[in-house]
């Protein structure tokens, strides 16, 4: 590992070594090489490209489509001695015109840009000036979210596709290195080819967020607010996010919360789109300055918010896709102490989506061919959330396998063989629901489609496989076709979600539209070739509904309680003493109006606990700790601990 690259991450960081794949990325930047990396919430992305970027001479362009993101950045960064800059529409144009100036006389080390101002001719010719001979010098460009290039991803944003351009007419190409949290085999595929990667060095750290438990439910819309009020007041000393589909879900839930959780004295915030940039400002602020514990949102917010200490996230309706649920869901622990993602869902979340892909394509820039493509894509992804939901398998394994992370996912699944409860941090392995089998109910649908596929939807084939005399199934003759009333004893209603769980893990599959038919999946041969009875499949059933909503939430607590007891014995770990650096470090946060995590993270204090420093060399041996804040703050703190231990004696 370079030195001066692990003296550079000591001096602005505070920390002693690179976690898992950084090392990787960091040594091939400064070696020149291009870079992929794919490293989930929290792993630490963005310290791969800031330490070349404080190593190199001339200034990194770092392109970001998140504007917290930005401003969180360049405030962290100053924080910790760097020069840093962002360019994006927050500014006016005086103020753009004051940072490109100041850029090209070197006052920075590092930009942030948003995608759109790649093409602006403004920033393309100081860009070009600064490439040049006798320029200031552009070594890298790094390119964050790097899954929004490909269509086969989440989120994908036309804007994205200017940077390959950019990049070529810069002329000294820079290295080039490109950075997501969520991307399949095919996206990074993409990734590479949209953005011109010469052979670059690829990093995947893996999937597997081993600090998070994943919990799954089937709600109605009244005990989901009933659910999220019960666990909000019984962790009211944490900080959450709540997610919601729509911005009217926003504003209805947040508003049933607030009169709900006021007696507690817990207060709620609330951010969307349709808000006012201001209240969406102070509303963002005063959850990651931790005035307002619980933020109910759409997955508007949440978006380059480093804030480490969030303990739990809850969606209220599912995500569109399992890379958005995951990058979502993954903004709890990026502290990796424990923290919980909890996904409650019914039926109309899913016809909610669905509704919204026919309705919103989300297709700006897009000729037909793409928009049917992107809008098909959008379809395939909600199907693979469906399958999550509906899975009776380890919640986990579903993820990694999802991911492609098939040596985890395979380590996993062997560890929950030797362990009664399975992976021990996922909702199914932890047993909140019944499996009931229903292997010959699901062979009957299956060959009942595979007779008339791409004719009728899920309604109709539900009540011809239950045996109805509806006027609809009459007309069409399937009271007369083989399979009818196959499923008498089963009730209706469970018929119609055996098709959506068929659906969902890939036996059958729904066309696109509005009114979606039922035709066969790419698993059905396993189904309809099964000449050796080896098809099995079950469903969930729930089993007293509230006892067992009860009963993973209990244990999920107390996997986090155990963490949590883990961390007491050692020497010094003293809550009290927390509470005073806690209490310390708001103090100094509302003097420089930073967020409380930008002075030092929750890990940086109880390291302090631990280590009781009582000199400055002291207080750097600290993780998390580096030169600028222990020149800032250290004295403080210092004293802080020494006036505890006098109080202790």
């Amino acid at each position: 590992m370079n030195e001066h690259a692990l003296q550079t991450l000591k001096t602005y960081f505070g920390y002693g070594s690179f976690r898992p794949g950084q090392d990787r990325m960091v040594d091939a930047i400064l070696a020149g090489r291009d870079a992929l990396g794919v490293m989930p919430t929290g792993a630490g992305k963005s310290i791969c490209y800031q330490v070349p970027a404080l190593m190199l001479p001339g200034i990194t362009f770092v392109v970001s489509p998140l504007v917290s993101l930005m401003g969180d950045q360049v405030r962290a960064l100053k924080a910790a001695g760097a020069r840093p800059s962002y360019l994006n529409s927050t500014l006016s144009p005086a103020q753009q015109n004051t940072v490109l100036k100041r850029a090209e006389e070197g006052w920075y080390q590092i930009m942030y840009v948003a995608p759109e101002r790649l093409s602006d001719p403004r920033f393309l010719a100081f860009a070009q000036r600064a490439a040049g001979e006798g320029g200031i010098g552009v070594p890298l460009v790094a390119v964050d979210e790097a899954h929004c290039v490909s269509q086969w991803g989440q989120d994908f944003r036309p804007a994205y596709l200017q940077i390959a351009e950019f990049i070529e007419a810069l002329p000294a190409r820079p290295v080039v290195a490109a950075f997501t949290a969520t991307a399949t085999q095919r996206v990074r595929r993409d990734i590479v080819g949209m953005l011109g990667l010469e052979e670059p060095e690829t990093v995947v750290t893996g999937f597997d967020r081993a600090n998070l438990s994943w919990s799954v439910e089937e709600l109605g819309d009244k005990a989901k607010t009933r659910w999220i009020t019960e666990y909000v007041v019984a962790h009211a000393q944490e900080s959450g996010i709540i997610y919601c589909s729509t911005r009217k879900a926003v504003d209805a839930l947040s508003a049933e919360l607030a009169l709900a959780l006021m007696p507690h004295g817990i207060s709620v915030g609330r951010y969307h789109a349709g808000m006012a940039m201001g209240d969406r400002q102070e509303s963002q602020a005063a959850f990651i300055d931790d005035r307002v514990p619980v933020m109910v949102a759409t997955n508007a917010f949440g978006m380059g918010i480093d804030k480490p200490n969030v303990r739990y996230v809850i969606h209220n309706n599912v995500s569109e896709s399992i890379e958005a649920y995951y990058q979502e869901a993954g903004r709890a622990g990026r502290d990796g102490d424990p923290a919980s993602c909890y996904l409650l869902w019914n039926g109309r979340d899913f016809a909610l989506r669905r509704m919204m892909i026919d309705r919103d394509p989300d297709d700006d820039g897009l000729d037909e061919e793409q928009r049917e493509q992107a809008r098909a894509n959008r379809y395939r992804l909600l199907g693979q959330m469906e399958g999550y939901c509906q899975t009776t398998g380890c919640l986990r394994e579903y993820i990694l396998r999802y991911f492609g992370d098939e040596a985890a996912a395979g380590e996993l699944l062997h560890e929950a063989r030797d362990q009664a409860a399975g992976c021990g941090a996922c909702s199914n392995c932890l047993g909140a629901f019944e499996v009931e089998d229903v292997t010959e109910a699901a062979r009957e649908a299956v060959r009942f489609v595979a007779a008339r596929p791409g004719r009728f939807g899920k309604v109709l084939i539900a009540d011809a496989l239950h045996g109805s005399k509806a006027e609809k199934v009459l007309r069409v003759h399937l009271d007369e076709a083989e399979g009818y009333g196959a499923l008498h004893a089963m009730p209706i209603a469970h018929i119609r979600k055996l098709l959506d769980q068929l659906a969902g893990r890939g036996y059958l599959a729904a066309s696109q539209g509005e009114y979606p038919v039922l035709e066969l999946g790419p698993r059905a041969v396993e189904v309809l070739g099964d000449a050796e009875g080896r098809f099995r499949f079950s469903v969930k059933r729930p089993a007293g509904k509230r006892a067992q909503s009860s009963r993973a939430q209990r244990a999920v607590d107390l996997l986090r309680d155990e963490a949590a007891l883990d961390a007491r014995p050692r020497v010094g770990d003293d809550a009290e003493l927390f509470e005073r650096l806690r209490a310390l470090r708001t103090e100094l946060a509302r003097e420089r109006q930073w967020a409380p995590y930008m002075v030092f993270a929750d890990k940086a204090l109880r390291g302090m606990c631990r280590q009781r420093p009582r000199t400055r060399d002291e207080l750097l041996e600290v993780s998390g700790v580096g030169e600028k804040k222990a020149d800032d703050f250290g004295e403080r703190f210092l004293s802080e601990i020494a006036a505890f231990e006098d109080g202790q004696r």
